[in-house]
């Protein structure tokens, strides 16, 4: 089944000052953030992608840009990649988030969290996990798929896939301009690389040579 690369946005002015963008139209690449997404590009340049499908949002969209230019691909649009809904949080300051009694189930169980008029975690996990299961069926198994996503929606993806409690999920990092490795396969996945930044070298797996091993 297809390698996957789940690659998170680059920074923004909402993550340089701490708010919680969400899914505000509008949120573009700050300066960091476009050098990240070119970083990516080169970083990725060689690798014979399938396949690069991103978020709508702005930010997601101008990260998969450059990658896009380099191996000559369209950026397919998938809302499946969403960033969570966060309903009436988006666009607060993290320092007064924080402060809220909610901020403690937010980061210790969040399975019990739902935003104000937004999503909750559980929701956003099915939704990935539904998304990739789609793409997965839609690409032949030695394929290589970028998805430019979020860091909540990867992280918990890895955590579904890894048979991590959805309230461990918070336990993982996904920074900006990263990507993580997810292999997928008939009997499982396997976690390659984790929160990977720009410079490193591809961990591309071994295809079988189809001999058989003498005992």
């Amino acid at each position: 089944m297809p390698l996957f690369l789940l690659i998170r946005h680059g920074e923004n002015d909402f993550v340089k000052t701490g708010r919680m963008a969400g899914r505000l139209p509008e949120v573009h690449l700050n300066e960091r953030g476009r050098q990240q997404a070119v970083d990516l590009a080169e970083a990725l340049g060689q690798v014979p992608l399938t396949a690069l499908y991103s978020s709508p949002l702005e930010r997601a969209r101008e990260t998969a840009a450059p990658l896009a230019e380099k191996r000559g691909l369209a950026v397919e649009i998938r809302a499946g990649l969403m960033e969570t809904g966060v309903g009436d949080w988006a666009g607060q300051e993290l320092k007064a988030l924080r402060k809220r009694p909610e901020w403690k189930t937010v980061q210790e169980a969040p399975s019990r969290f739902r935003f104000p008029n937004g999503e909750s975690f559980a929701e956003c996990q099915f939704r990935l996990v539904n998304e990739v299961e789609s793409l997965t069926r839609a690409h032949p198994p030695e394929g290589i798929v970028a998805l430019v996503s979020h860091a909540d929606p990867i992280k918990l993806l890895v955590a579904y896939h890894l048979g991590m409690p959805l309230d461990h999920f918070q336990r993982l990092s996904c920074e900006t301009g990263s990507v993580t490795v997810l292999q997928l396969g008939e009997h499982g996945a396997h976690l390659l690389r984790l929160n990977l930044r720009p410079p490193f070298l591809f961990p591309v797996p071994e295809k079988p040579s189809g001999k058989r091993r003498k005992s």
